[in-house]
């Protein structure tokens, strides 16, 4: 178990406990730290307050950190094509297929499984003790994904993440010929209000989402695009390329089946990643090669990449 000890000094007089509490220290995050509170994990001058308690000046503040809780997942020896390694990140290109976590239907197999065997140095994420995933790649999508091995990588990228200094670039075939060489899908997504595995860009309580794309290629019957998305929602890339009429071919869910164009899996991967390192601050770019079989459907129909 570990401990940390804080006293309130004036300038921070009447913050949220929750607030001050991850304004000063950078291993917790403040939902982890709220979920600690909510424990009794955290004790000021000796007595338990909520997150909400308005510090004062000269109040002693104490939180106990309980050792981690293994996941209840098991570790399996899946091979990994690790792009990137250190002890506080790991950046990996994913096949088509993989699921990330395990799940119904999913309990073996998965991202989390591989990422339990490989890294024996895992710190724990939210006390528990497993892979930090940061963001998500669909199952049939391929490429890049970080995964941050410490409390510490984990917020510093959540932040990134939401204050889009993240940049991430994808490579997709769609249906048909898109005639703008490049442009910006605007459209707001929300989980489709029937379909409930599906997001839709004319659902209610939608949040705002942006995509910016670039044709590499096109033919009369497709197009080969390198997008930027700008937000993170929910397959948004798909979602924003069926609402302009191309959908990604091989796209069973948002409509990329076309009898002359066939994938085994959606066109989709995830090609380029560029952030700052989560201790060091220092730049890192990615970049994950094509997949042999988007390499192949390009190659067959006349497009050497």
């Amino acid at each position: 178990m570990k401990q940390y000890e804080f006293k309130v000094d004036s300038a921070s007089s009447q913050e949220r406990l929750d607030i001050f509490l991850s304004l000063q220290q950078v291993e917790l995050s403040r939902s982890r730290l709220k979920k600690l509170i909510g424990e009794g994990q955290v004790q000021v001058n000796e007595t338990q307050r909520p997150a909400r308690y308005k510090v004062r000046a000269g109040d002693r503040i104490v939180i106990q950190v309980p050792a981690l809780v293994p996941l209840d997942a098991t570790p399996e020896a899946i091979p990994l094509d690790i792009v990137f390694e250190d002890p506080y990140l790991v950046v990996l290109n994913k096949p088509a297929g993989m699921v990330i976590h395990p799940a119904p239907g999913h309990s073996a197999g998965t991202l989390v499984n591989a990422l339990l065997h490989h890294c024996t140095d895992l710190s724990g994420i939210g006390g528990v003790e497993r892979p930090g995933i940061v963001h998500r790649l669909d199952k049939d999508t391929s490429g890049l994904i970080m995964v941050a091995k410490t409390e510490t990588a984990h917020k510093n990228l959540a932040s990134q993440f939401k204050n889009r200094e993240i940049r991430k670039e994808y490579l997709a075939v769609v249906k048909g010929n898109v005639k703008a060489d490049k442009g910006t899908i605007d459209s707001a997504i929300g989980r489709h209000k029937v379909h409930r595995k599906k997001m839709d860009t004319r659902a209610l309580n939608s949040r705002d989402a942006f995509t910016e794309y670039q044709v590499i290629h096109r033919t009369k019957d497709w197009s080969y695009l390198l997008l930027r998305p700008k937000t993170g929602r929910t397959h948004q890339i798909r979602v924003h390329l069926a609402s302009i009429h191309h959908p990604v071919i091989g796209d069973k869910l948002y409509g990329g089946k076309f009898n002359n164009l066939k994938m085994e899996r959606h066109a989709l991967h995830a090609y380029r990643l560029e952030l700052k390192h989560p201790v060091t601050g220092i730049d890192l770019s990615f970049c994950a090669p094509i997949p042999k079989d988007l390499g192949a459907f390009l190659q067959s129909h006349g497009y050497n990449p």
